[in-house]
Order: structure tokens, then sequence, then C-alpha cells
């Protein structure tokens, strides 16, 4: 199979299409013929050797769409040609994967594979963060940094249809103006205003950051009574200054997540919750994938190019033909 492979840690350039043995299912695993993989800033850390490792030889990728090629050994519920998409731990910039078969969700029948490998990694994600980890409720007032990235556009709809208010921050007015349509009740252009003075007033309760550095005491501050600040990443810097009277005050809970090296267990758990309560919103027009655009597998070094310029709305894919 055409795989792309990192070559040695670096940027985008070290991106290689190369032949690689076509992955054989173990045990309770499917093999997939991927059709299209979502590109994530993950799969940039982990070409820069961002986790601590050498990414050298590794296939990035963590979420696909395309159809079941082949059943392993103990393997129940799919047959040869069902349609999925899945959340992987790596390898979906390639034409074939082997899966779990409890991490494999039904492509929604009015959703293309393009459109469906671009929903496992966020939706799993703000799920497990904003509503298991963060209880996030109804009635709730809701703010998500990075409002038009593929997660923020993912969590403003979920947000709402669960009927909590959100809010979010984004670096132009087109990016915010989106946001709003989505179903954002403000979006704040952080780069004309201090999202703390707009929202001072509103009793935040839950937050989901990305950005970290100096927005952490901003964002306590803005927290309400018992609030909860969740954190995925930390692109302005991991070091912040907190408060702690601020946290003991307001009974504030600050955690944090990283969904890519939970164990297969908790994610077949998080995969069949999922499927019971947010897949059914894909079928109603409630959630809607957000693809920004696409390029061939054999351009993934333009893929993740774009991503870092963080000019993109949505999700940014790759189509494997």
């Amino acid at each position: 199979m055409k795989a792309m492979i990192i070559t040695r840690p670096g940027d985008s350039a070290v991106l290689t299409l190369q032949e690689q043995p076509t992955p054989k299912p173990a045990s309770g695993q499917v093999l997939i013929r991927i059709r299209a993989a979502g590109v994530n800033r993950s799969d940039i850390h982990q070409r820069t050797g961002g986790y601590g490792m050498d990414p050298t030889g590794q296939i990035p990728g963590l979420e696909v769409a395309g159809s079941i090629e082949e059943c392993g050994p103990d393997t129940s519920r799919w047959t040869v040609g069902d349609n999925v998409c899945a959340l992987i731990s790596g390898g979906g910039y390639a034409e074939y994967v082997a899966v779990d078969e409890r991490h494999c969700l039904l492509v929604p029948p009015n959703l293309t594979f393009l459109e469906a490998a671009s929903l496992p990694e966020t939706i799993l994600t703000v799920w497990s963060t904003v509503f298991q980890w963060g209880h996030l409720s109804k009635g709730e007032n809701f703010l998500i940094h990075g409002g038009s990235s593929g997660i923020g556009v993912t969590a403003i709809q979920l947000a709402k249809a669960f009927g909590a208010n959100a809010y979010a921050t984004a670096g132009s007015d087109d990016k915010c103006a989106f946001c709003e349509q989505l179903g954002a009740i403000n979006c704040i252009n952080y780069k004309k205003e201090d999202f703390e003075q707009v929202l001072s007033s509103v009793g935040i309760n839950v937050i989901l950051d990305m950005v970290g550095g100096e927005y952490t005491p901003k964002n306590l501050r803005l927290l309400a009574t018992d609030g909860r600040l969740m954190f995925i990443n930390a692109m302005q810097g991991a070091d912040s200054q907190i408060h702690i009277p601020t946290l003991m005050q307001k009974r504030i809970t600050i955690s944090g997540s990283m969904l890519k090296p939970r164990d297969a267990n908790f994610k077949a758990a998080l995969t069949a919750e999922v499927e019971q309560q947010v897949w059914p919103l894909l079928a109603t027009g409630q959630l809607k994938p957000v693809v920004y655009r696409s390029f061939p597998l054999s351009e993934a070094a333009r893929a993740q190019d774009l991503m870092e310029s963080s000019e993109h709305i949505g999700k940014i894919m790759l189509e494997v033909d």
C-alpha cells in the first residue's frame, strides 16, 4: 500500500509517500480501505517529535473513513463492505489501516467519506472532555477558544444541541461570523477585543481551552462559581499563572485530557456512548461536518502547512484514491 511516512523529525518536507506492507487485522480488528483521513494538530506535533519520541518511520493520522476490506479473528459486528469511520492511534495517512472494531462507527447515509472522516477525533474529544469530564449541562454557559477550528465547530454545535449557551473566540471577523452562524451566541475576535472584558458579565460555567499561556488567568476570572476549565492543548505556552485564591473562592476545577494515549477499552466505551448520544444528531442536521479543504494523500505536506497557518475554518482533509 501507499502511505505517507515521516522520514525524520522536522517540517512538512519530511513527509514522503512510500510503499509499505498492507497491515493484517489482528484479533478483534478490521482492515479499512481508507477513502479519506483527517488532518489534526496532533499529526504536526508527532512529525516534529513533540511527543518526546523519534517519529521516524511512523505514519500519522488519527481518523479515517472507508470500507471494511477484511475482518480479523474474533470480530462480530462488521462485515466486509460496510462503510465506517474510526478513531485510530496512528496510520491514517495511508491506503489501509487495521483498527479495533469497537472504535468504528457506521458512516451515516447522508454523509460522504470525506465528511465522515472529519468527525471521529473532534466529536470524541469534545464529548469526553466537555460533556463526560467537564459535565456541561443544559442552560450552562460554555466558552470555546479557537471556535473556528475542527474542535471548535464541533463544540459549538454540540453545546447548542444539548441546550447549553455557546460563546467562542476566533482570529478574524469572518471566522467569528461563521461561529455565530453555527450557533454561538457571541464570538469575539481576539485580535480586536479583549474576550475577558466582553464576557465579564456572562458567568461562564465551562471553558474548553487549547491556547493556555496568558489566557489562563483571564479564564479563571471569567468562570462562575463551580466553573470548570478544561485544557486540550497549550498553543501559547505550557506555563500559566494561576491565582490560587480565585480557585478557592469560586471552587474552580482545572483539568485537561489527551485522547490519543487512552487505552482501547476507554476508547471503545467512549465510541459506544457517542454512537448513542451524538450520532443521531447527524441525521437530524443538528450536527454538520465542516470541511474547509481537502488534498490528495500525496499532498499531505501542503495540508499540514495550511493547518499551521491557522487560516482554515473547520477540518482539513486528505482524500485517498
